[in-house]
């Protein structure tokens, strides 16, 4: 049996299900094919991030966040318990209905905007055909005739040779969202955003948490200042975090994993109860097409695209992790818009250089566009403004008072080149930033905004006017 359409999407994380609905939405004949399995064995919708990413991870973040507020920080705003446990039973079933609600949501959108769902894995054939057979049997369930084919099948985690996956000893990055008893001693392998967010989780809990990171610089992508303020304060929280470390092996025995590792004054070795591999993540384009339909990767196996997501092969096209750029949903999401347009014979384009990043650590760590050292490497001349927390009335109210906001524009013209943002609530606020960035907008048109009182918001405002030595809350 062969079925007909305008556009096949493999892959339903943020790129693939994104993709399809707006694609139904703008006439096209679509269906989606992905091969997720829950960990029930039961298809499940949204991909990496929805299944076992961003979403069940924010869930836990949230939960121990709780727990740790009621532990340290009730008494001081006079609330009082006179006892406190966690049961993880219970926060992993929060978690897992959370995903299933959402999950269960895809279905329904693909119902209301007529997008065919079909369970099992792709190949694509021609640049018109593709097979679908079922993941575990392999048996031939479909065969697709298309116009468009969109490739979003994400990326999994990379594997280590030296600390090969052990079921309950060492794990990755959805290994170590199932636990379900608090580990007495955790070991992360990477101090990048998914080891500091899965480390955050479990320490909060009571883990005693080392996190291993080969590189001597701590989150270099990030501006200087918001990096070396996150580090001190991730470490008051008892993160152990080794800069400088390289993984030389991971063993399980008698029930523990014992790691030997390398830093500048020689070889060490730890005893822990778990270990976490969170090193980053590679493309899902290996068993998706053959060598011989003639679409081009790089040397990290990434499919190569042109601006409007294209691939060498004209009507297939590729978005999210499997091509170039941060591997982030907010990307991936808005260019399976972006092609779906194009596809439909629309003019639709993604801004690259206002796509924000944030790190959900507490407090959060949130920017969009150019660090001052990037500036200044590329010789732009700049300014800067920054605020601190501490001197924000809201912040104080909330107890929030870590951190700051540094706004980076040029010299010249005075249009915003960067935000960075360290503080409780980063996430929200750096939206705000990207619609200034968006529309062009320099220091002076924020200056110029009002902004509502209290709010952690009027950090941002003051951020601008101090560009110009005009803030009100601090000395200029």
């Amino acid at each position: 049996m062969s079925l007909t359409y305008d556009v096949a999407i493999i892959g339903a994380g943020p790129a693939g299900y994104v993709a399809a609905i707006r694609c139904a939405q703008l006439g096209l004949k679509t269906v989606c094919v992905d091969e997720w399995l829950n960990h029930k064995g039961e298809p499940s919708l949204g991909g990496t991030c929805l299944n076992v990413g961003c979403i069940p991870s924010k869930a836990l973040l949230e939960s121990s966040h709780l727990y740790q507020q009621a532990d340290i920080n009730f008494e001081h705003h006079g609330i009082s318990l006179s006892s406190l446990a966690i049961n993880v039973g219970a926060m992993q079933d929060r978690k897992n209905q959370v995903v299933t609600d959402l999950t269960q949501g895809i279905e329904s959108l693909f119902k209301a905007n007529n997008v065919d769902l079909i369970h099992g894995r792709a190949k694509i054939i021609t640049e018109n055909t593709i097979k679908i057979v079922h993941r575990k049997t392999r048996k031939k369930i479909e065969k697709l005739t298309v116009d468009n084919i969109i490739i979003a099948t994400g990326s999994s985690p990379v594997r280590m040779q030296q600390a090969m996956l052990a079921d309950d000893f060492i794990l990755d990055s959805a290994g170590a969202l199932e636990l379900t008893e608090v580990p007495e001693r955790l070991g992360i392998i990477g101090a990048g955003a998914i080891g500091l967010e899965l480390g955050s989780v479990w320490s909060r809990l009571g883990s005693q948490v080392v996190l291993f990171e080969a590189m001597q610089d701590f989150l270099p992508m990030v501006d200087a200042k918001l990096a070396n303020l996150a580090k001190r304060q991730l470490k008051k929280q008892s993160l152990d975090i080794r800069l400088g470390s390289r993984l030389i092996s991971a063993k399980v025995k008698n029930k523990k994993v014992h790691v030997v590792y390398e830093d500048k004054s020689g070889e060490k070795s730890e005893v822990l109860d778990k270990l976490v591999i969170a090193v980053g993540r590679k493309p899902n384009s290996d068993r998706v097409f053959g060598e011989e339909l003639g679409i081009e990767r790089d040397e990290r196996r990434f499919v190569l695209v042109n601006d409007r997501c294209q691939t060498s092969v004209p009507h297939i096209f590729a978005i999210g992790d499997v091509v170039r750029g941060p591997m982030l949903a907010h990307k991936a999401s808005e260019e399976g818009v972006m092609v779906a347009e194009h596809i439909a014979g629309n003019h639709a384009e993604v801004n690259y250089d206002v796509i924000p990043s944030v790190i959900y650590t507490h407090p959060e760590i949130a920017w969009v566009g150019k660090t001052e050292a990037e500036c200044k490497a590329a010789g732009i001349r700049i300014q800067v403004g920054s605020f601190p927390f501490v001197a924000s009335g809201r912040a104080r109210a909330m107890a929030e008072t870590e951190g700051l906001v540094r706004i980076i524009t040029d010299a010249e013209t005075d249009r915003v080149l960067g935000v960075h943002i360290f503080s409780a609530q980063a996430s929200e606020l750096i939206a705000q930033a990207v619609l200034m960035m968006e529309m062009q907008a320099t220091a002076e048109d924020i200056a110029l905004t009002m902004f509502a009182h209290p709010t952690l918001s009027e950090a941002l405002h003051e951020a601008a006017l101090s560009i110009h030595d005009r803030a009100i809350h601090i000395k200029n």
